[in-house]
């Protein structure tokens, strides 16, 4: 979804540095994902092609925040509590 994002904090050494991946498009979302000791962030389509993808060594990670975009309630859209049937 359109500005769901990633923050990556990293211990570089003497400091830490703040990496950002952001769904940039609409359709777009953010997916992560740790594999064999690397933490990949990546940006991908509707359709699943990835459009763009930060790597990091897991053992430098020092903090993965996801801040998805807030939803609307299908509850608001519709006037009627969830779950209840619109033939009543």
């Amino acid at each position: 979804m359109k500005g769901d994002r990633v923050e990556i904090v990293v211990d570089a050494g003497d400091t830490t540095r703040t990496y950002e991946v952001v769904a940039s498009r609409a359709g777009r979302r953010v997916e992560t994902a740790v594999r064999r000791g690397v933490v990949e962030v990546s940006e991908v389509t509707r359709s699943g092609s990835v459009v763009r993808t930060a790597r990091f060594m897991a053992t430098r990670v020092l903090a993965l925040v996801e801040q998805p975009v807030p939803r609307e309630d299908t509850s608001e859209r519709t006037g009627r509590p969830l779950g209840e049937d619109p033939e009543t």
